[in-house]
């Protein structure tokens, strides 16, 4: 009897050694595959990967492959994967009811929903999709969409995130219009960017108004005949205006540098104080936190719940991968013309997931009282089951790892005056001390009057190690 008695913990041992994994540990040959530049052989990876095309990851596998195949160059097929992202995740918003599972098991057994910028971000990628298939009035559209959806998002909490506008899709918003003619509508949209710069951009994440907006802003404003606002932002910038060269042509230049975090596992140690009226206080003293919590219906804080004194509960952590190259320019008919950043993708990450850290702690303890709760019951009825029944709470009490892997760390670009006919650039990529690793040359037929869009990736990281926890006092250091 003994023996049969310890064979169901030793099954549990199992599974508890074998789910400890994260998201990315999980899919080490996709990601091994991206970070060494080989995108055909992660697209393979990826095709074979059934129980993501059809089960809870879907959405993951669907940005996973609209990235792959625009870095491939197949847009049309990048954008279909994308529209069907799309439509999930507005599917997902619909489905508020099955996140119930979650509270008996962990939020990795319900369908990923992405993150607020990962949903904003298909629509970077199919805006530039677009323009490379010379349909700019929908890539206008799904500049439009990137704050709308941003206003939709926000307007579903209680606090604001600090991600309420996304400068950079407004900046491309106006560089779109700019191409298509609509050289108004690209003056408009080019001053809305640098208020959203000016008021989030710099001081939540710390990304400065691009050089090259500035140009363009004070250039367009001077091309509609709006002096006055033009000399406005020539004092303010202190810079002149640079008329464009109508005999050229342009090209705008995208580079996605290195690969955006990952998410990790961070557990916090929580001591449980009673309290009145139903009520427990979850409380950290490293971290300062005290969170109070009703106990499930019909307890009392004479429950089992309210006697424990210590419980752990996991969350959701980033881990950077800092980008090999730190920055970036290109030469053009000797004249290097400087990448800037304009979207910091990492550093949003790290703000978003801070701006949710209380609503995930609520969640996860809401998750904790709903085990502890069964724990309890079938405790009261078998001792032994539920023992059995506590063992199978701690192995399902995890984080929620999964992320949009293959975006870029950063998003930095530049606008560049050439003459009609071939052209040659040459990318150069830059150390930490500014010393150049890497050059790329580009090709192209330029023409008078028009614009050209590249965009180019590269993958490399520096080393990093990712724990799969930090300890407590750590904790907020990975929201910086």
């Amino acid at each position: 009897m003994r023996k049969h008695f310890y064979l169901p913990f030793l099954v549990v041992f199992v599974l508890l050694t074998s789910s400890c994994a994260t998201y990315y540990q999980r899919f080490a040959e996709f990601n091994s595959k991206v970070e060494s530049g080989d995108i055909e052989k992660a697209k393979d990876v990826l095709s074979k990967d059934k129980k993501g095309a059809e089960g809870k990851n879907r959405l993951l596998y669907l940005m996973n492959l609209g990235t792959i195949e625009m870095l491939s160059g197949n847009y049309v097929k990048s954008n279909e994967y994308f529209n069907e992202a799309d439509i999930l995740i507005e599917d997902y918003q619909k489905k508020l009811g099955t996140q119930a599972l979650s509270l008996i098991s962990n939020p990795m057994a319900t369908e990923y929903g992405g993150e607020d910028f990962e949903r904003v971000l298909i629509h970077y990628y199919k805006a530039l999709n677009y323009v490379q298939l010379g349909q700019k009035e929908d890539a206008i559209v799904e500049c439009k969409r990137i704050n709308l959806k941003i206003q939709q998002l926000n307007d579903k909490y209680t606090k604001k995130n600090k991600y309420s506008e996304d400068a950079f899709g407004l900046n491309l918003m106006g560089i779109i219009y700019e191409s298509a003619g609509e050289t108004n509508d690209a003056f408009i949209s080019y001053r809305n960017a640098i208020e959203s710069y000016e008021k989030i951009y710099t001081p939540q994440f710390k990304t400065e108004i691009p050089l090259q907006l500035k140009k363009d802003v004070i250039r367009t404003a001077y091309e509609m005949g709006f002096d006055d606002e033009g000399r406005i932002f020539e004092e303010k910038f202190q810079l002149k205006n640079e008329p464009r060269n109508k005999n050229n042509g342009e090209l705008i230049f995208f580079w996605n540098n290195g690969l955006g975090p990952v998410k990790a596992e961070n557990s916090i140690n929580f001591s449980i104080v009673k309290g009145q009226g139903g009520y427990v206080t979850f409380a950290n003293e490293e971290l300062g936190l005290n969170i109070p919590f009703p106990l499930p219906e019909g307890k009392s804080t004479n429950s089992a719940l309210g006697d424990l004194e210590f419980i752990r509960v996991a969350f959701p952590k980033y881990v950077e991968r800092k980008p090999y190259y730190t920055s970036a320019s290109i030469e053009a008919n000797r004249t290097d013309y400087q990448l800037e950043v304009a979207e910091d993708i990492n550093a949003i990450a790290f703000k978003t997931l801070q701006d949710r850290l209380l609503r995930e702690m609520t969640n996860s303890l809401l998750r904790l009282a709903t085990k502890k709760a069964a724990e309890y019951a079938v405790r009261d009825q078998n001792q032994n089951m539920g023992s059995l029944v506590g063992i199978v709470n701690a192995i399902t009490e995890k984080a929620d790892t999964r992320n949009w892997q293959t975006l870029p760390y950063a998003i930095s670009y530049t606008r560049i005056s050439l003459p009609p006919g071939a052209q040659e650039i040459n990318l150069k990529l830059r150390s930490f001390d500014n010393k150049i690793i890497k050059e790329q040359k580009f090709n192209f037929v330029i023409e008078k009057g028009k614009t050209a869009f590249q965009t180019y990736q590269n993958f490399e990281s520096q080393e990093y190690y990712m724990p799969s926890y930090l300890p407590a006092d750590r904790f907020m250091e990975n929201a910086r």
